[in-house]
């Protein structure tokens, strides 16, 4: 079964952009890299440039609407996510709490829908 991991952060939690701990943080995620696909798990995974760079579009009675910044304003933004292809649940929840920001972020676990199964 496949599980989407959306790793979220609050702004200004975790290490300053260009700093050491930073550097040594990009070490960390590079090796999480290597540990999935080395366990035959990895699908696929991207990071995201920040939530302010993010653009909104939305259509309301025939128009469309675009506007800067995220879709709403909440405590703890996407960063990132990963796709994995696990077993079950309980497999994910083990990926899942060794992402290398769990220490001030946190992860939220979607298991993928396979639209195959609805249509036969």
């Amino acid at each position: 079964m496949q599980y989407m991991l959306l790793l979220t952060s609050a702004p200004g939690e975790g290490p300053q952009p260009g700093s050491p701990e930073e550097a040594a943080e990009m070490g960390e995620w590079f090796a999480y890299d290597d540990m999935l696909k080395q366990a035959g798990v990895y699908v696929s995974g991207e990071a995201l440039h920040p939530y302010e760079t993010a653009t909104t579009v939305r259509v309301r009675d025939g128009a469309t609407v675009v506007t800067d910044g995220p879709y709403a304003e909440t405590k703890e933004y996407l960063g990132g996510y990963y796709i994995i292809d696990v077993d079950d649940l309980d497999a994910a929840i083990s990926y899942a709490e060794k992402v290398p920001n769990i220490g001030y972020g946190s992860v939220e676990l979607r298991a993928v829908l396979d639209l195959s199964e609805l249509t036969g």
